[in-house]
C-alpha cells in the first residue's frame, strides 16, 4: 500500500499546491501563471491533488475547453519524485476528463520540469513542429507616468487567494464585481452590466482596503489609492481643485481602479444652506463620478467606517451600482485566518480556543496576535534554549494582551447599517 493517495481537489488544498508548484518552477516559466491556475481551479475544472496524511505532495489541473483540455498546473514535490505520484495524478485527472468529452489533453512543459518524465510514462506524445509564441501586453510609458505619478501600482498575482476567510463577502465581490469585469463579454451576452463603483462599508481593520488591492489583482489592472488627506495639501486651490485635476490625470489610464479610502472625509452629508468647504468638495466629486462611469474597465470602489455619515445623494444608485457591507470575521473565518498566520504551528495548537477566544477581532487583530505568539517562542528558543514551537498558551495570551478593534456596540451599529444601506 503506498504512503500517498490521489482524491479530488479542495479549496483549502490550493495554498500548498501553489506552494509546492513555486518550488518545483525550476525549468522556465510555466505557461499558464498562478492567477489563472488559481481561477480554473475554483472555476470547477478538473484538478487531483495527491496527498500524504494531511499534506499535499503533488496537483494536476485542467482547463476544459470542448473537445480539448490543456492541463495548466502539475505540481509535485521534489521529495515525492520517481515514484509513481506524477502518473497516477495523470491518469486520475484524464478519467475526469474523459467523462467530459475530452479525447485531446495538450500541455507545455519545459524539459526536465516537475511532470515531463510522468507524460512521458504515460503515453503523451512530444510535438517538435510547433513553436510556442506569446505576447504580454505592458503599460505604455504614458500609463507608467501616470501610475508613478499618482503613487499606483500593479498588484502581485494571488492577493485574492490571500484573503483567507471572510467567505460571504468573498462570495458577494466575486460574483457581483469580479465575474462581471473579467468576462465581459459573457455579462453582455445575459444583459449583465459590468459595476462601474461600489462602496465598501463597515468597522475599521476588516478588510474593505484589501478587498480592493484583491479585486484589482484578480483583474491585473492598475491600483491606485486617493488619501484626502494628501489631496487637500497638494494644490493651493483646495480639495476639490485636486480632485478634478486627479481624475483628468487617471483618463490616461486604460484599465484602472480607483480606491478611495474614508470617503466621508470627502463626501460627508452636506450642511445647508450650501456654504462651507465640504459643500463644495463633496458636490464636485459627484459631478466626477458620472464621468468616471463613462469609461469602461474602471472602477471607482469607495470605503468607509461610517456609510450612515455618507452624503444621500452620494449613495443613490447611478453613482454606486452596489453597496456592500464588508463585516467582521464569523468563527468560520477566523478559523481560517487564524490557520493562515499559524503556519506550521497550527497543528500544536487548540485552534478552537483561539476562534473562541478572539470572538470581537478583526483579520488585522488576528494577525498581530499570531505574530506575538510568534515572537514568544523566538525569544523562548533565543534566550532560553527551547526550541518548541509556540504553545496554545502563548497565542492566548497574545490574545489576553492584545485589545480587539471591535465592540459589541460597533458591531450593532454595523449591522443596522446593514439593514438600511446594503444594495447587491
Amino acid at each position: 500500500m503506498p504512503e500517498w493517495r490521489v482524491r479530488d481537489f479542495h479549496d483549502d488544498d490550493l495554498d500548498q499546491a501553489i506552494h509546492i508548484w513555486d518550488q518545483s518552477r525550476e525549468a522556465g516559466e510555466p505557461a499558464f501563471s498562478a492567477a489563472e491556475v488559481v481561477s480554473i481551479a475554483r472555476a470547477g475544472h478538473p484538478a487531483v491533488v495527491a496527498v500524504v496524511k494531511r499534506d499535499v505532495v503533488g496537483m494536476a489541473a485542467a482547463k476544459v475547453e470542448g473537445e480539448r483540455a490543456w492541463l495548466a498546473l502539475f505540481a509535485l514535490d521534489a521529495r515525492w519524485r520517481n515514484r509513481g505520484i506524477g502518473s497516477s495524478l495523470l491518469t486520475e485527472l484524464e478519467k475526469k476528463l474523459r467523462g467530459r468529452g475530452v479525447y485531446r489533453i495538450s500541455s507545455l512543459v519545459p524539459e526536465g520540469a516537475a511532470g515531463f518524465k510522468a507524460m512521458i510514462n504515460s503515453g503523451y506524445r512530444a510535438r517538435t513542429d510547433l513553436t510556442y509564441f506569446e505576447k504580454v501586453e505592458h503599460l505604455d510609458p504614458i500609463e507608467f507616468g501616470v501610475l508613478e505619478e499618482l503613487g499606483g501600482q500593479l498588484q502581485p498575482a494571488g492577493r485574492w487567494e490571500e484573503l483567507a476567510g471572510m467567505k460571504r463577502e468573498k462570495d458577494v465581490i466575486e460574483r457581483r464585481v469580479v465575474l462581471p469585469l473579467a468576462y465581459q463579454e459573457g455579462a453582455e451576452r445575459h444583459g449583465v452590466l459590468p459595476p462601474k463603483a461600489v462602496v465598501l462599508f463597515g468597522p475599521p481593520g476588516t478588510g474593505k482596503t484589501s478587498f480592493a488591492k484583491a479585486v484589482a489583482s484578480r483583474l491585473s489592472w492598475p491600483f491606485v489609492e486617493l488619501f484626502p488627506s494628501r489631496l487637500a495639501a497638494s494644490s493651493p486651490e483646495g480639495l476639490a481643485a485636486s480632485l478634478r485635476t486627479v481624475f483628468a490625470e487617471l483618463a490616461d489610464l486604460d484599465d484602472l481602479v480607483l480606491f478611495i479610502d474614508e470617503v466621508e472625509e470627502i463626501a460627508g452629508t452636506r450642511s445647508t444652506p450650501a456654504v462651507g468647504p465640504a459643500y463644495g468638495v463633496t458636490n464636485e466629486l459627484l459631478k466626477l463620478i458620472p464621468g468616471f462611469r463613462e469609461h469602461d474597465n474602471r472602477l471607482l470602489v469607495c470605503a468607509t467606517n461610517s456609510v450612515r455619515s455618507l452624503d444621500p445623494a452620494f449613495l443613490r444608485p447611478g453613482r454606486f451600482d452596489y453597496i456592500i457591507p464588508v463585516g467582521p470575521p464569523d468563527p468560520l473565518a477566523r478559523r481560517a485566518i487564524w490557520s493562515r498566520y499559524l503556519g506550521p504551528a497550527r497543528e500544536n495548537v487548540d485552534l478552537d480556543l483561539l476562534v473562541e477566544r478572539s470572538d470581537l477581532f478583526t483579520p488585522a487583530d488576528i494577525e498581530f496576535a499570531a505574530r506575538k505568539g510568534a515572537q514568544a517562542a523566538f525569544e523562548r528558543e533565543v534566550l532560553h534554549g527551547d526550541e518548541g514551537p509556540a504553545t496554545t498558551e502563548m497565542y492566548l495570551q497574545a490574545i489576553s494582551d492584545s485589545r480587539p478593534s471591535l465592540t459589541r456596540e460597533a458591531i450593532t451599529e454595523f449591522e443596522q447599517d446593514i439593514e438600511m444601506y446594503t444594495r447587491l
